[in-house]
């Protein structure tokens, strides 16, 4: 392009053409700046520029485009550079982010030792109650107090009774298995147990000293005993002496079902319908062992051991505890302060 200008002006425009040449824009609009400075039209810059004024030099351009964030060619936007800002923020919200996720992580072994604590002070409970409830179970027996309120604190406490039984009257809690503390030992750790299916006899008992009729836990009979006509040597008639322990009235546990009056089946102790059915006062006892008459049922169906697996539950969480803290330390111990990696 710049021969076909030198052509058309001469010798003298073409040596002007060549002092106004910089760097890589030598056939650019820098150079039609001095040509106009030396009173030369060029064609191809006036559209572009105009022809007022001498166009600025390519450093100056470019240290304003800079200054301002557009690019050294013209009408070309340069967005202003973030990128120190941005790095600089990313190390400090990174090590925020992972801070918080090593303290938070330390909850798990702090809350199970918490756990563990907690099932140490529980064992303890449950060992002193059931060794209570056993020294109460093997106390002397002491005659039924006159007011059934006093009973509410007498569970587990053998009591002595002088009356009749009416058989007629019988109510039947089933499905039971029967109370053998020897078979239970063996058994224990068994998904399966030999236990026999069958029922308590439950059986309305008049009091002759006190004037009421109570409900009598006469023990345990295998469902092919359930039915009176087939164990009729063990209905004791006339009067008798017995010991049992006081019961009192209990709620229905989870997937236990409702009670059935009308059928006699019954799944849970409920005094107040029990009572009501047979004509009696809402006081439940277990008769011992001692009760028990050849072809009747097994008398001494009292369960005094309750449910403790706290010991596993101790192993557990303490367990738990001791790992995950191995884990923490192994992970985290290099950003502790004062240990080396």
């Amino acid at each position: 392009m710049a021969a076909r200008v030198a052509q058309r002006l001469g010798p003298r425009a073409a040596g002007l053409l060549g002092q106004a040449r910089v760097g890589p824009a030598s056939a650019g609009c820098g150079g039609a700046g001095s040509a106009r400075r030396a009173g030369l039209g060029l064609p191809g810059c006036a559209g572009r520029r105009g022809l007022s004024g001498p166009a600025p030099r390519a450093p100056a351009r470019r240290a304003w485009g800079s200054s301002f964030g557009f690019s050294p060619r013209t009408g070309v936007a340069q967005r202003p550079s973030r990128r120190g800002s941005s790095a600089a923020e990313a190390p400090a919200t990174k090590a925020e982010d992972d801070s918080f996720f090593q303290w938070f992580l330390l909850l798990i072994p702090v809350t199970a030792f918490g756990l563990g604590t907690w099932q140490v002070q529980r064992r303890k409970w449950k060992l002193k109650l059931i060794k209570e409830l056993e020294a109460r179970v093997m106390a002397e027996p002491i005659p039924l107090p006159a007011d059934p309120l006093e009973l509410k604190s007498l569970e587990y406490r053998p009591v002595r009774v002088r009356g009749h039984f009416d058989h007629a009257k019988e109510l039947y809690m089933m499905p039971r298995t029967m109370v053998d503390p020897a078979r239970e030992a063996q058994e224990a750790g068994r998904l399966s147990s030999s236990a026999e299916s069958g029922a308590y006899v439950v059986t309305p008992f008049h009091c002759t000293d006190l004037g009421v009729t109570i409900l009598v836990n006469r023990g345990f009979v295998p469902k092919k005993k359930v039915n009176p006509e087939t164990r009729q040597k063990g209905q004791i008639a006339g009067e008798v002496d017995l010991v049992g322990i006081v019961r009192l009235t209990e709620s229905r546990k989870p997937f236990v079902p409702e009670n059935n009056p009308e059928r006699n089946l019954w799944h849970y102790r409920d005094l107040e319908a029990m009572a009501k059915i047979a004509g009696a006062e809402p006081v439940f006892i277990d008769a011992d062992f001692q009760s028990t008459v050849p072809g009747g049922p097994v008398g001494g169906q009292t369960r005094v051991t309750l449910r403790n697996e706290h010991m596993q539950y101790i192993l557990t969480w303490y367990g738990l505890c001791a790992a995950t803290a191995y884990l923490w330390v192994k992970k985290f111990r290099h950003r502790m302060p004062g240990v080396r990696s």
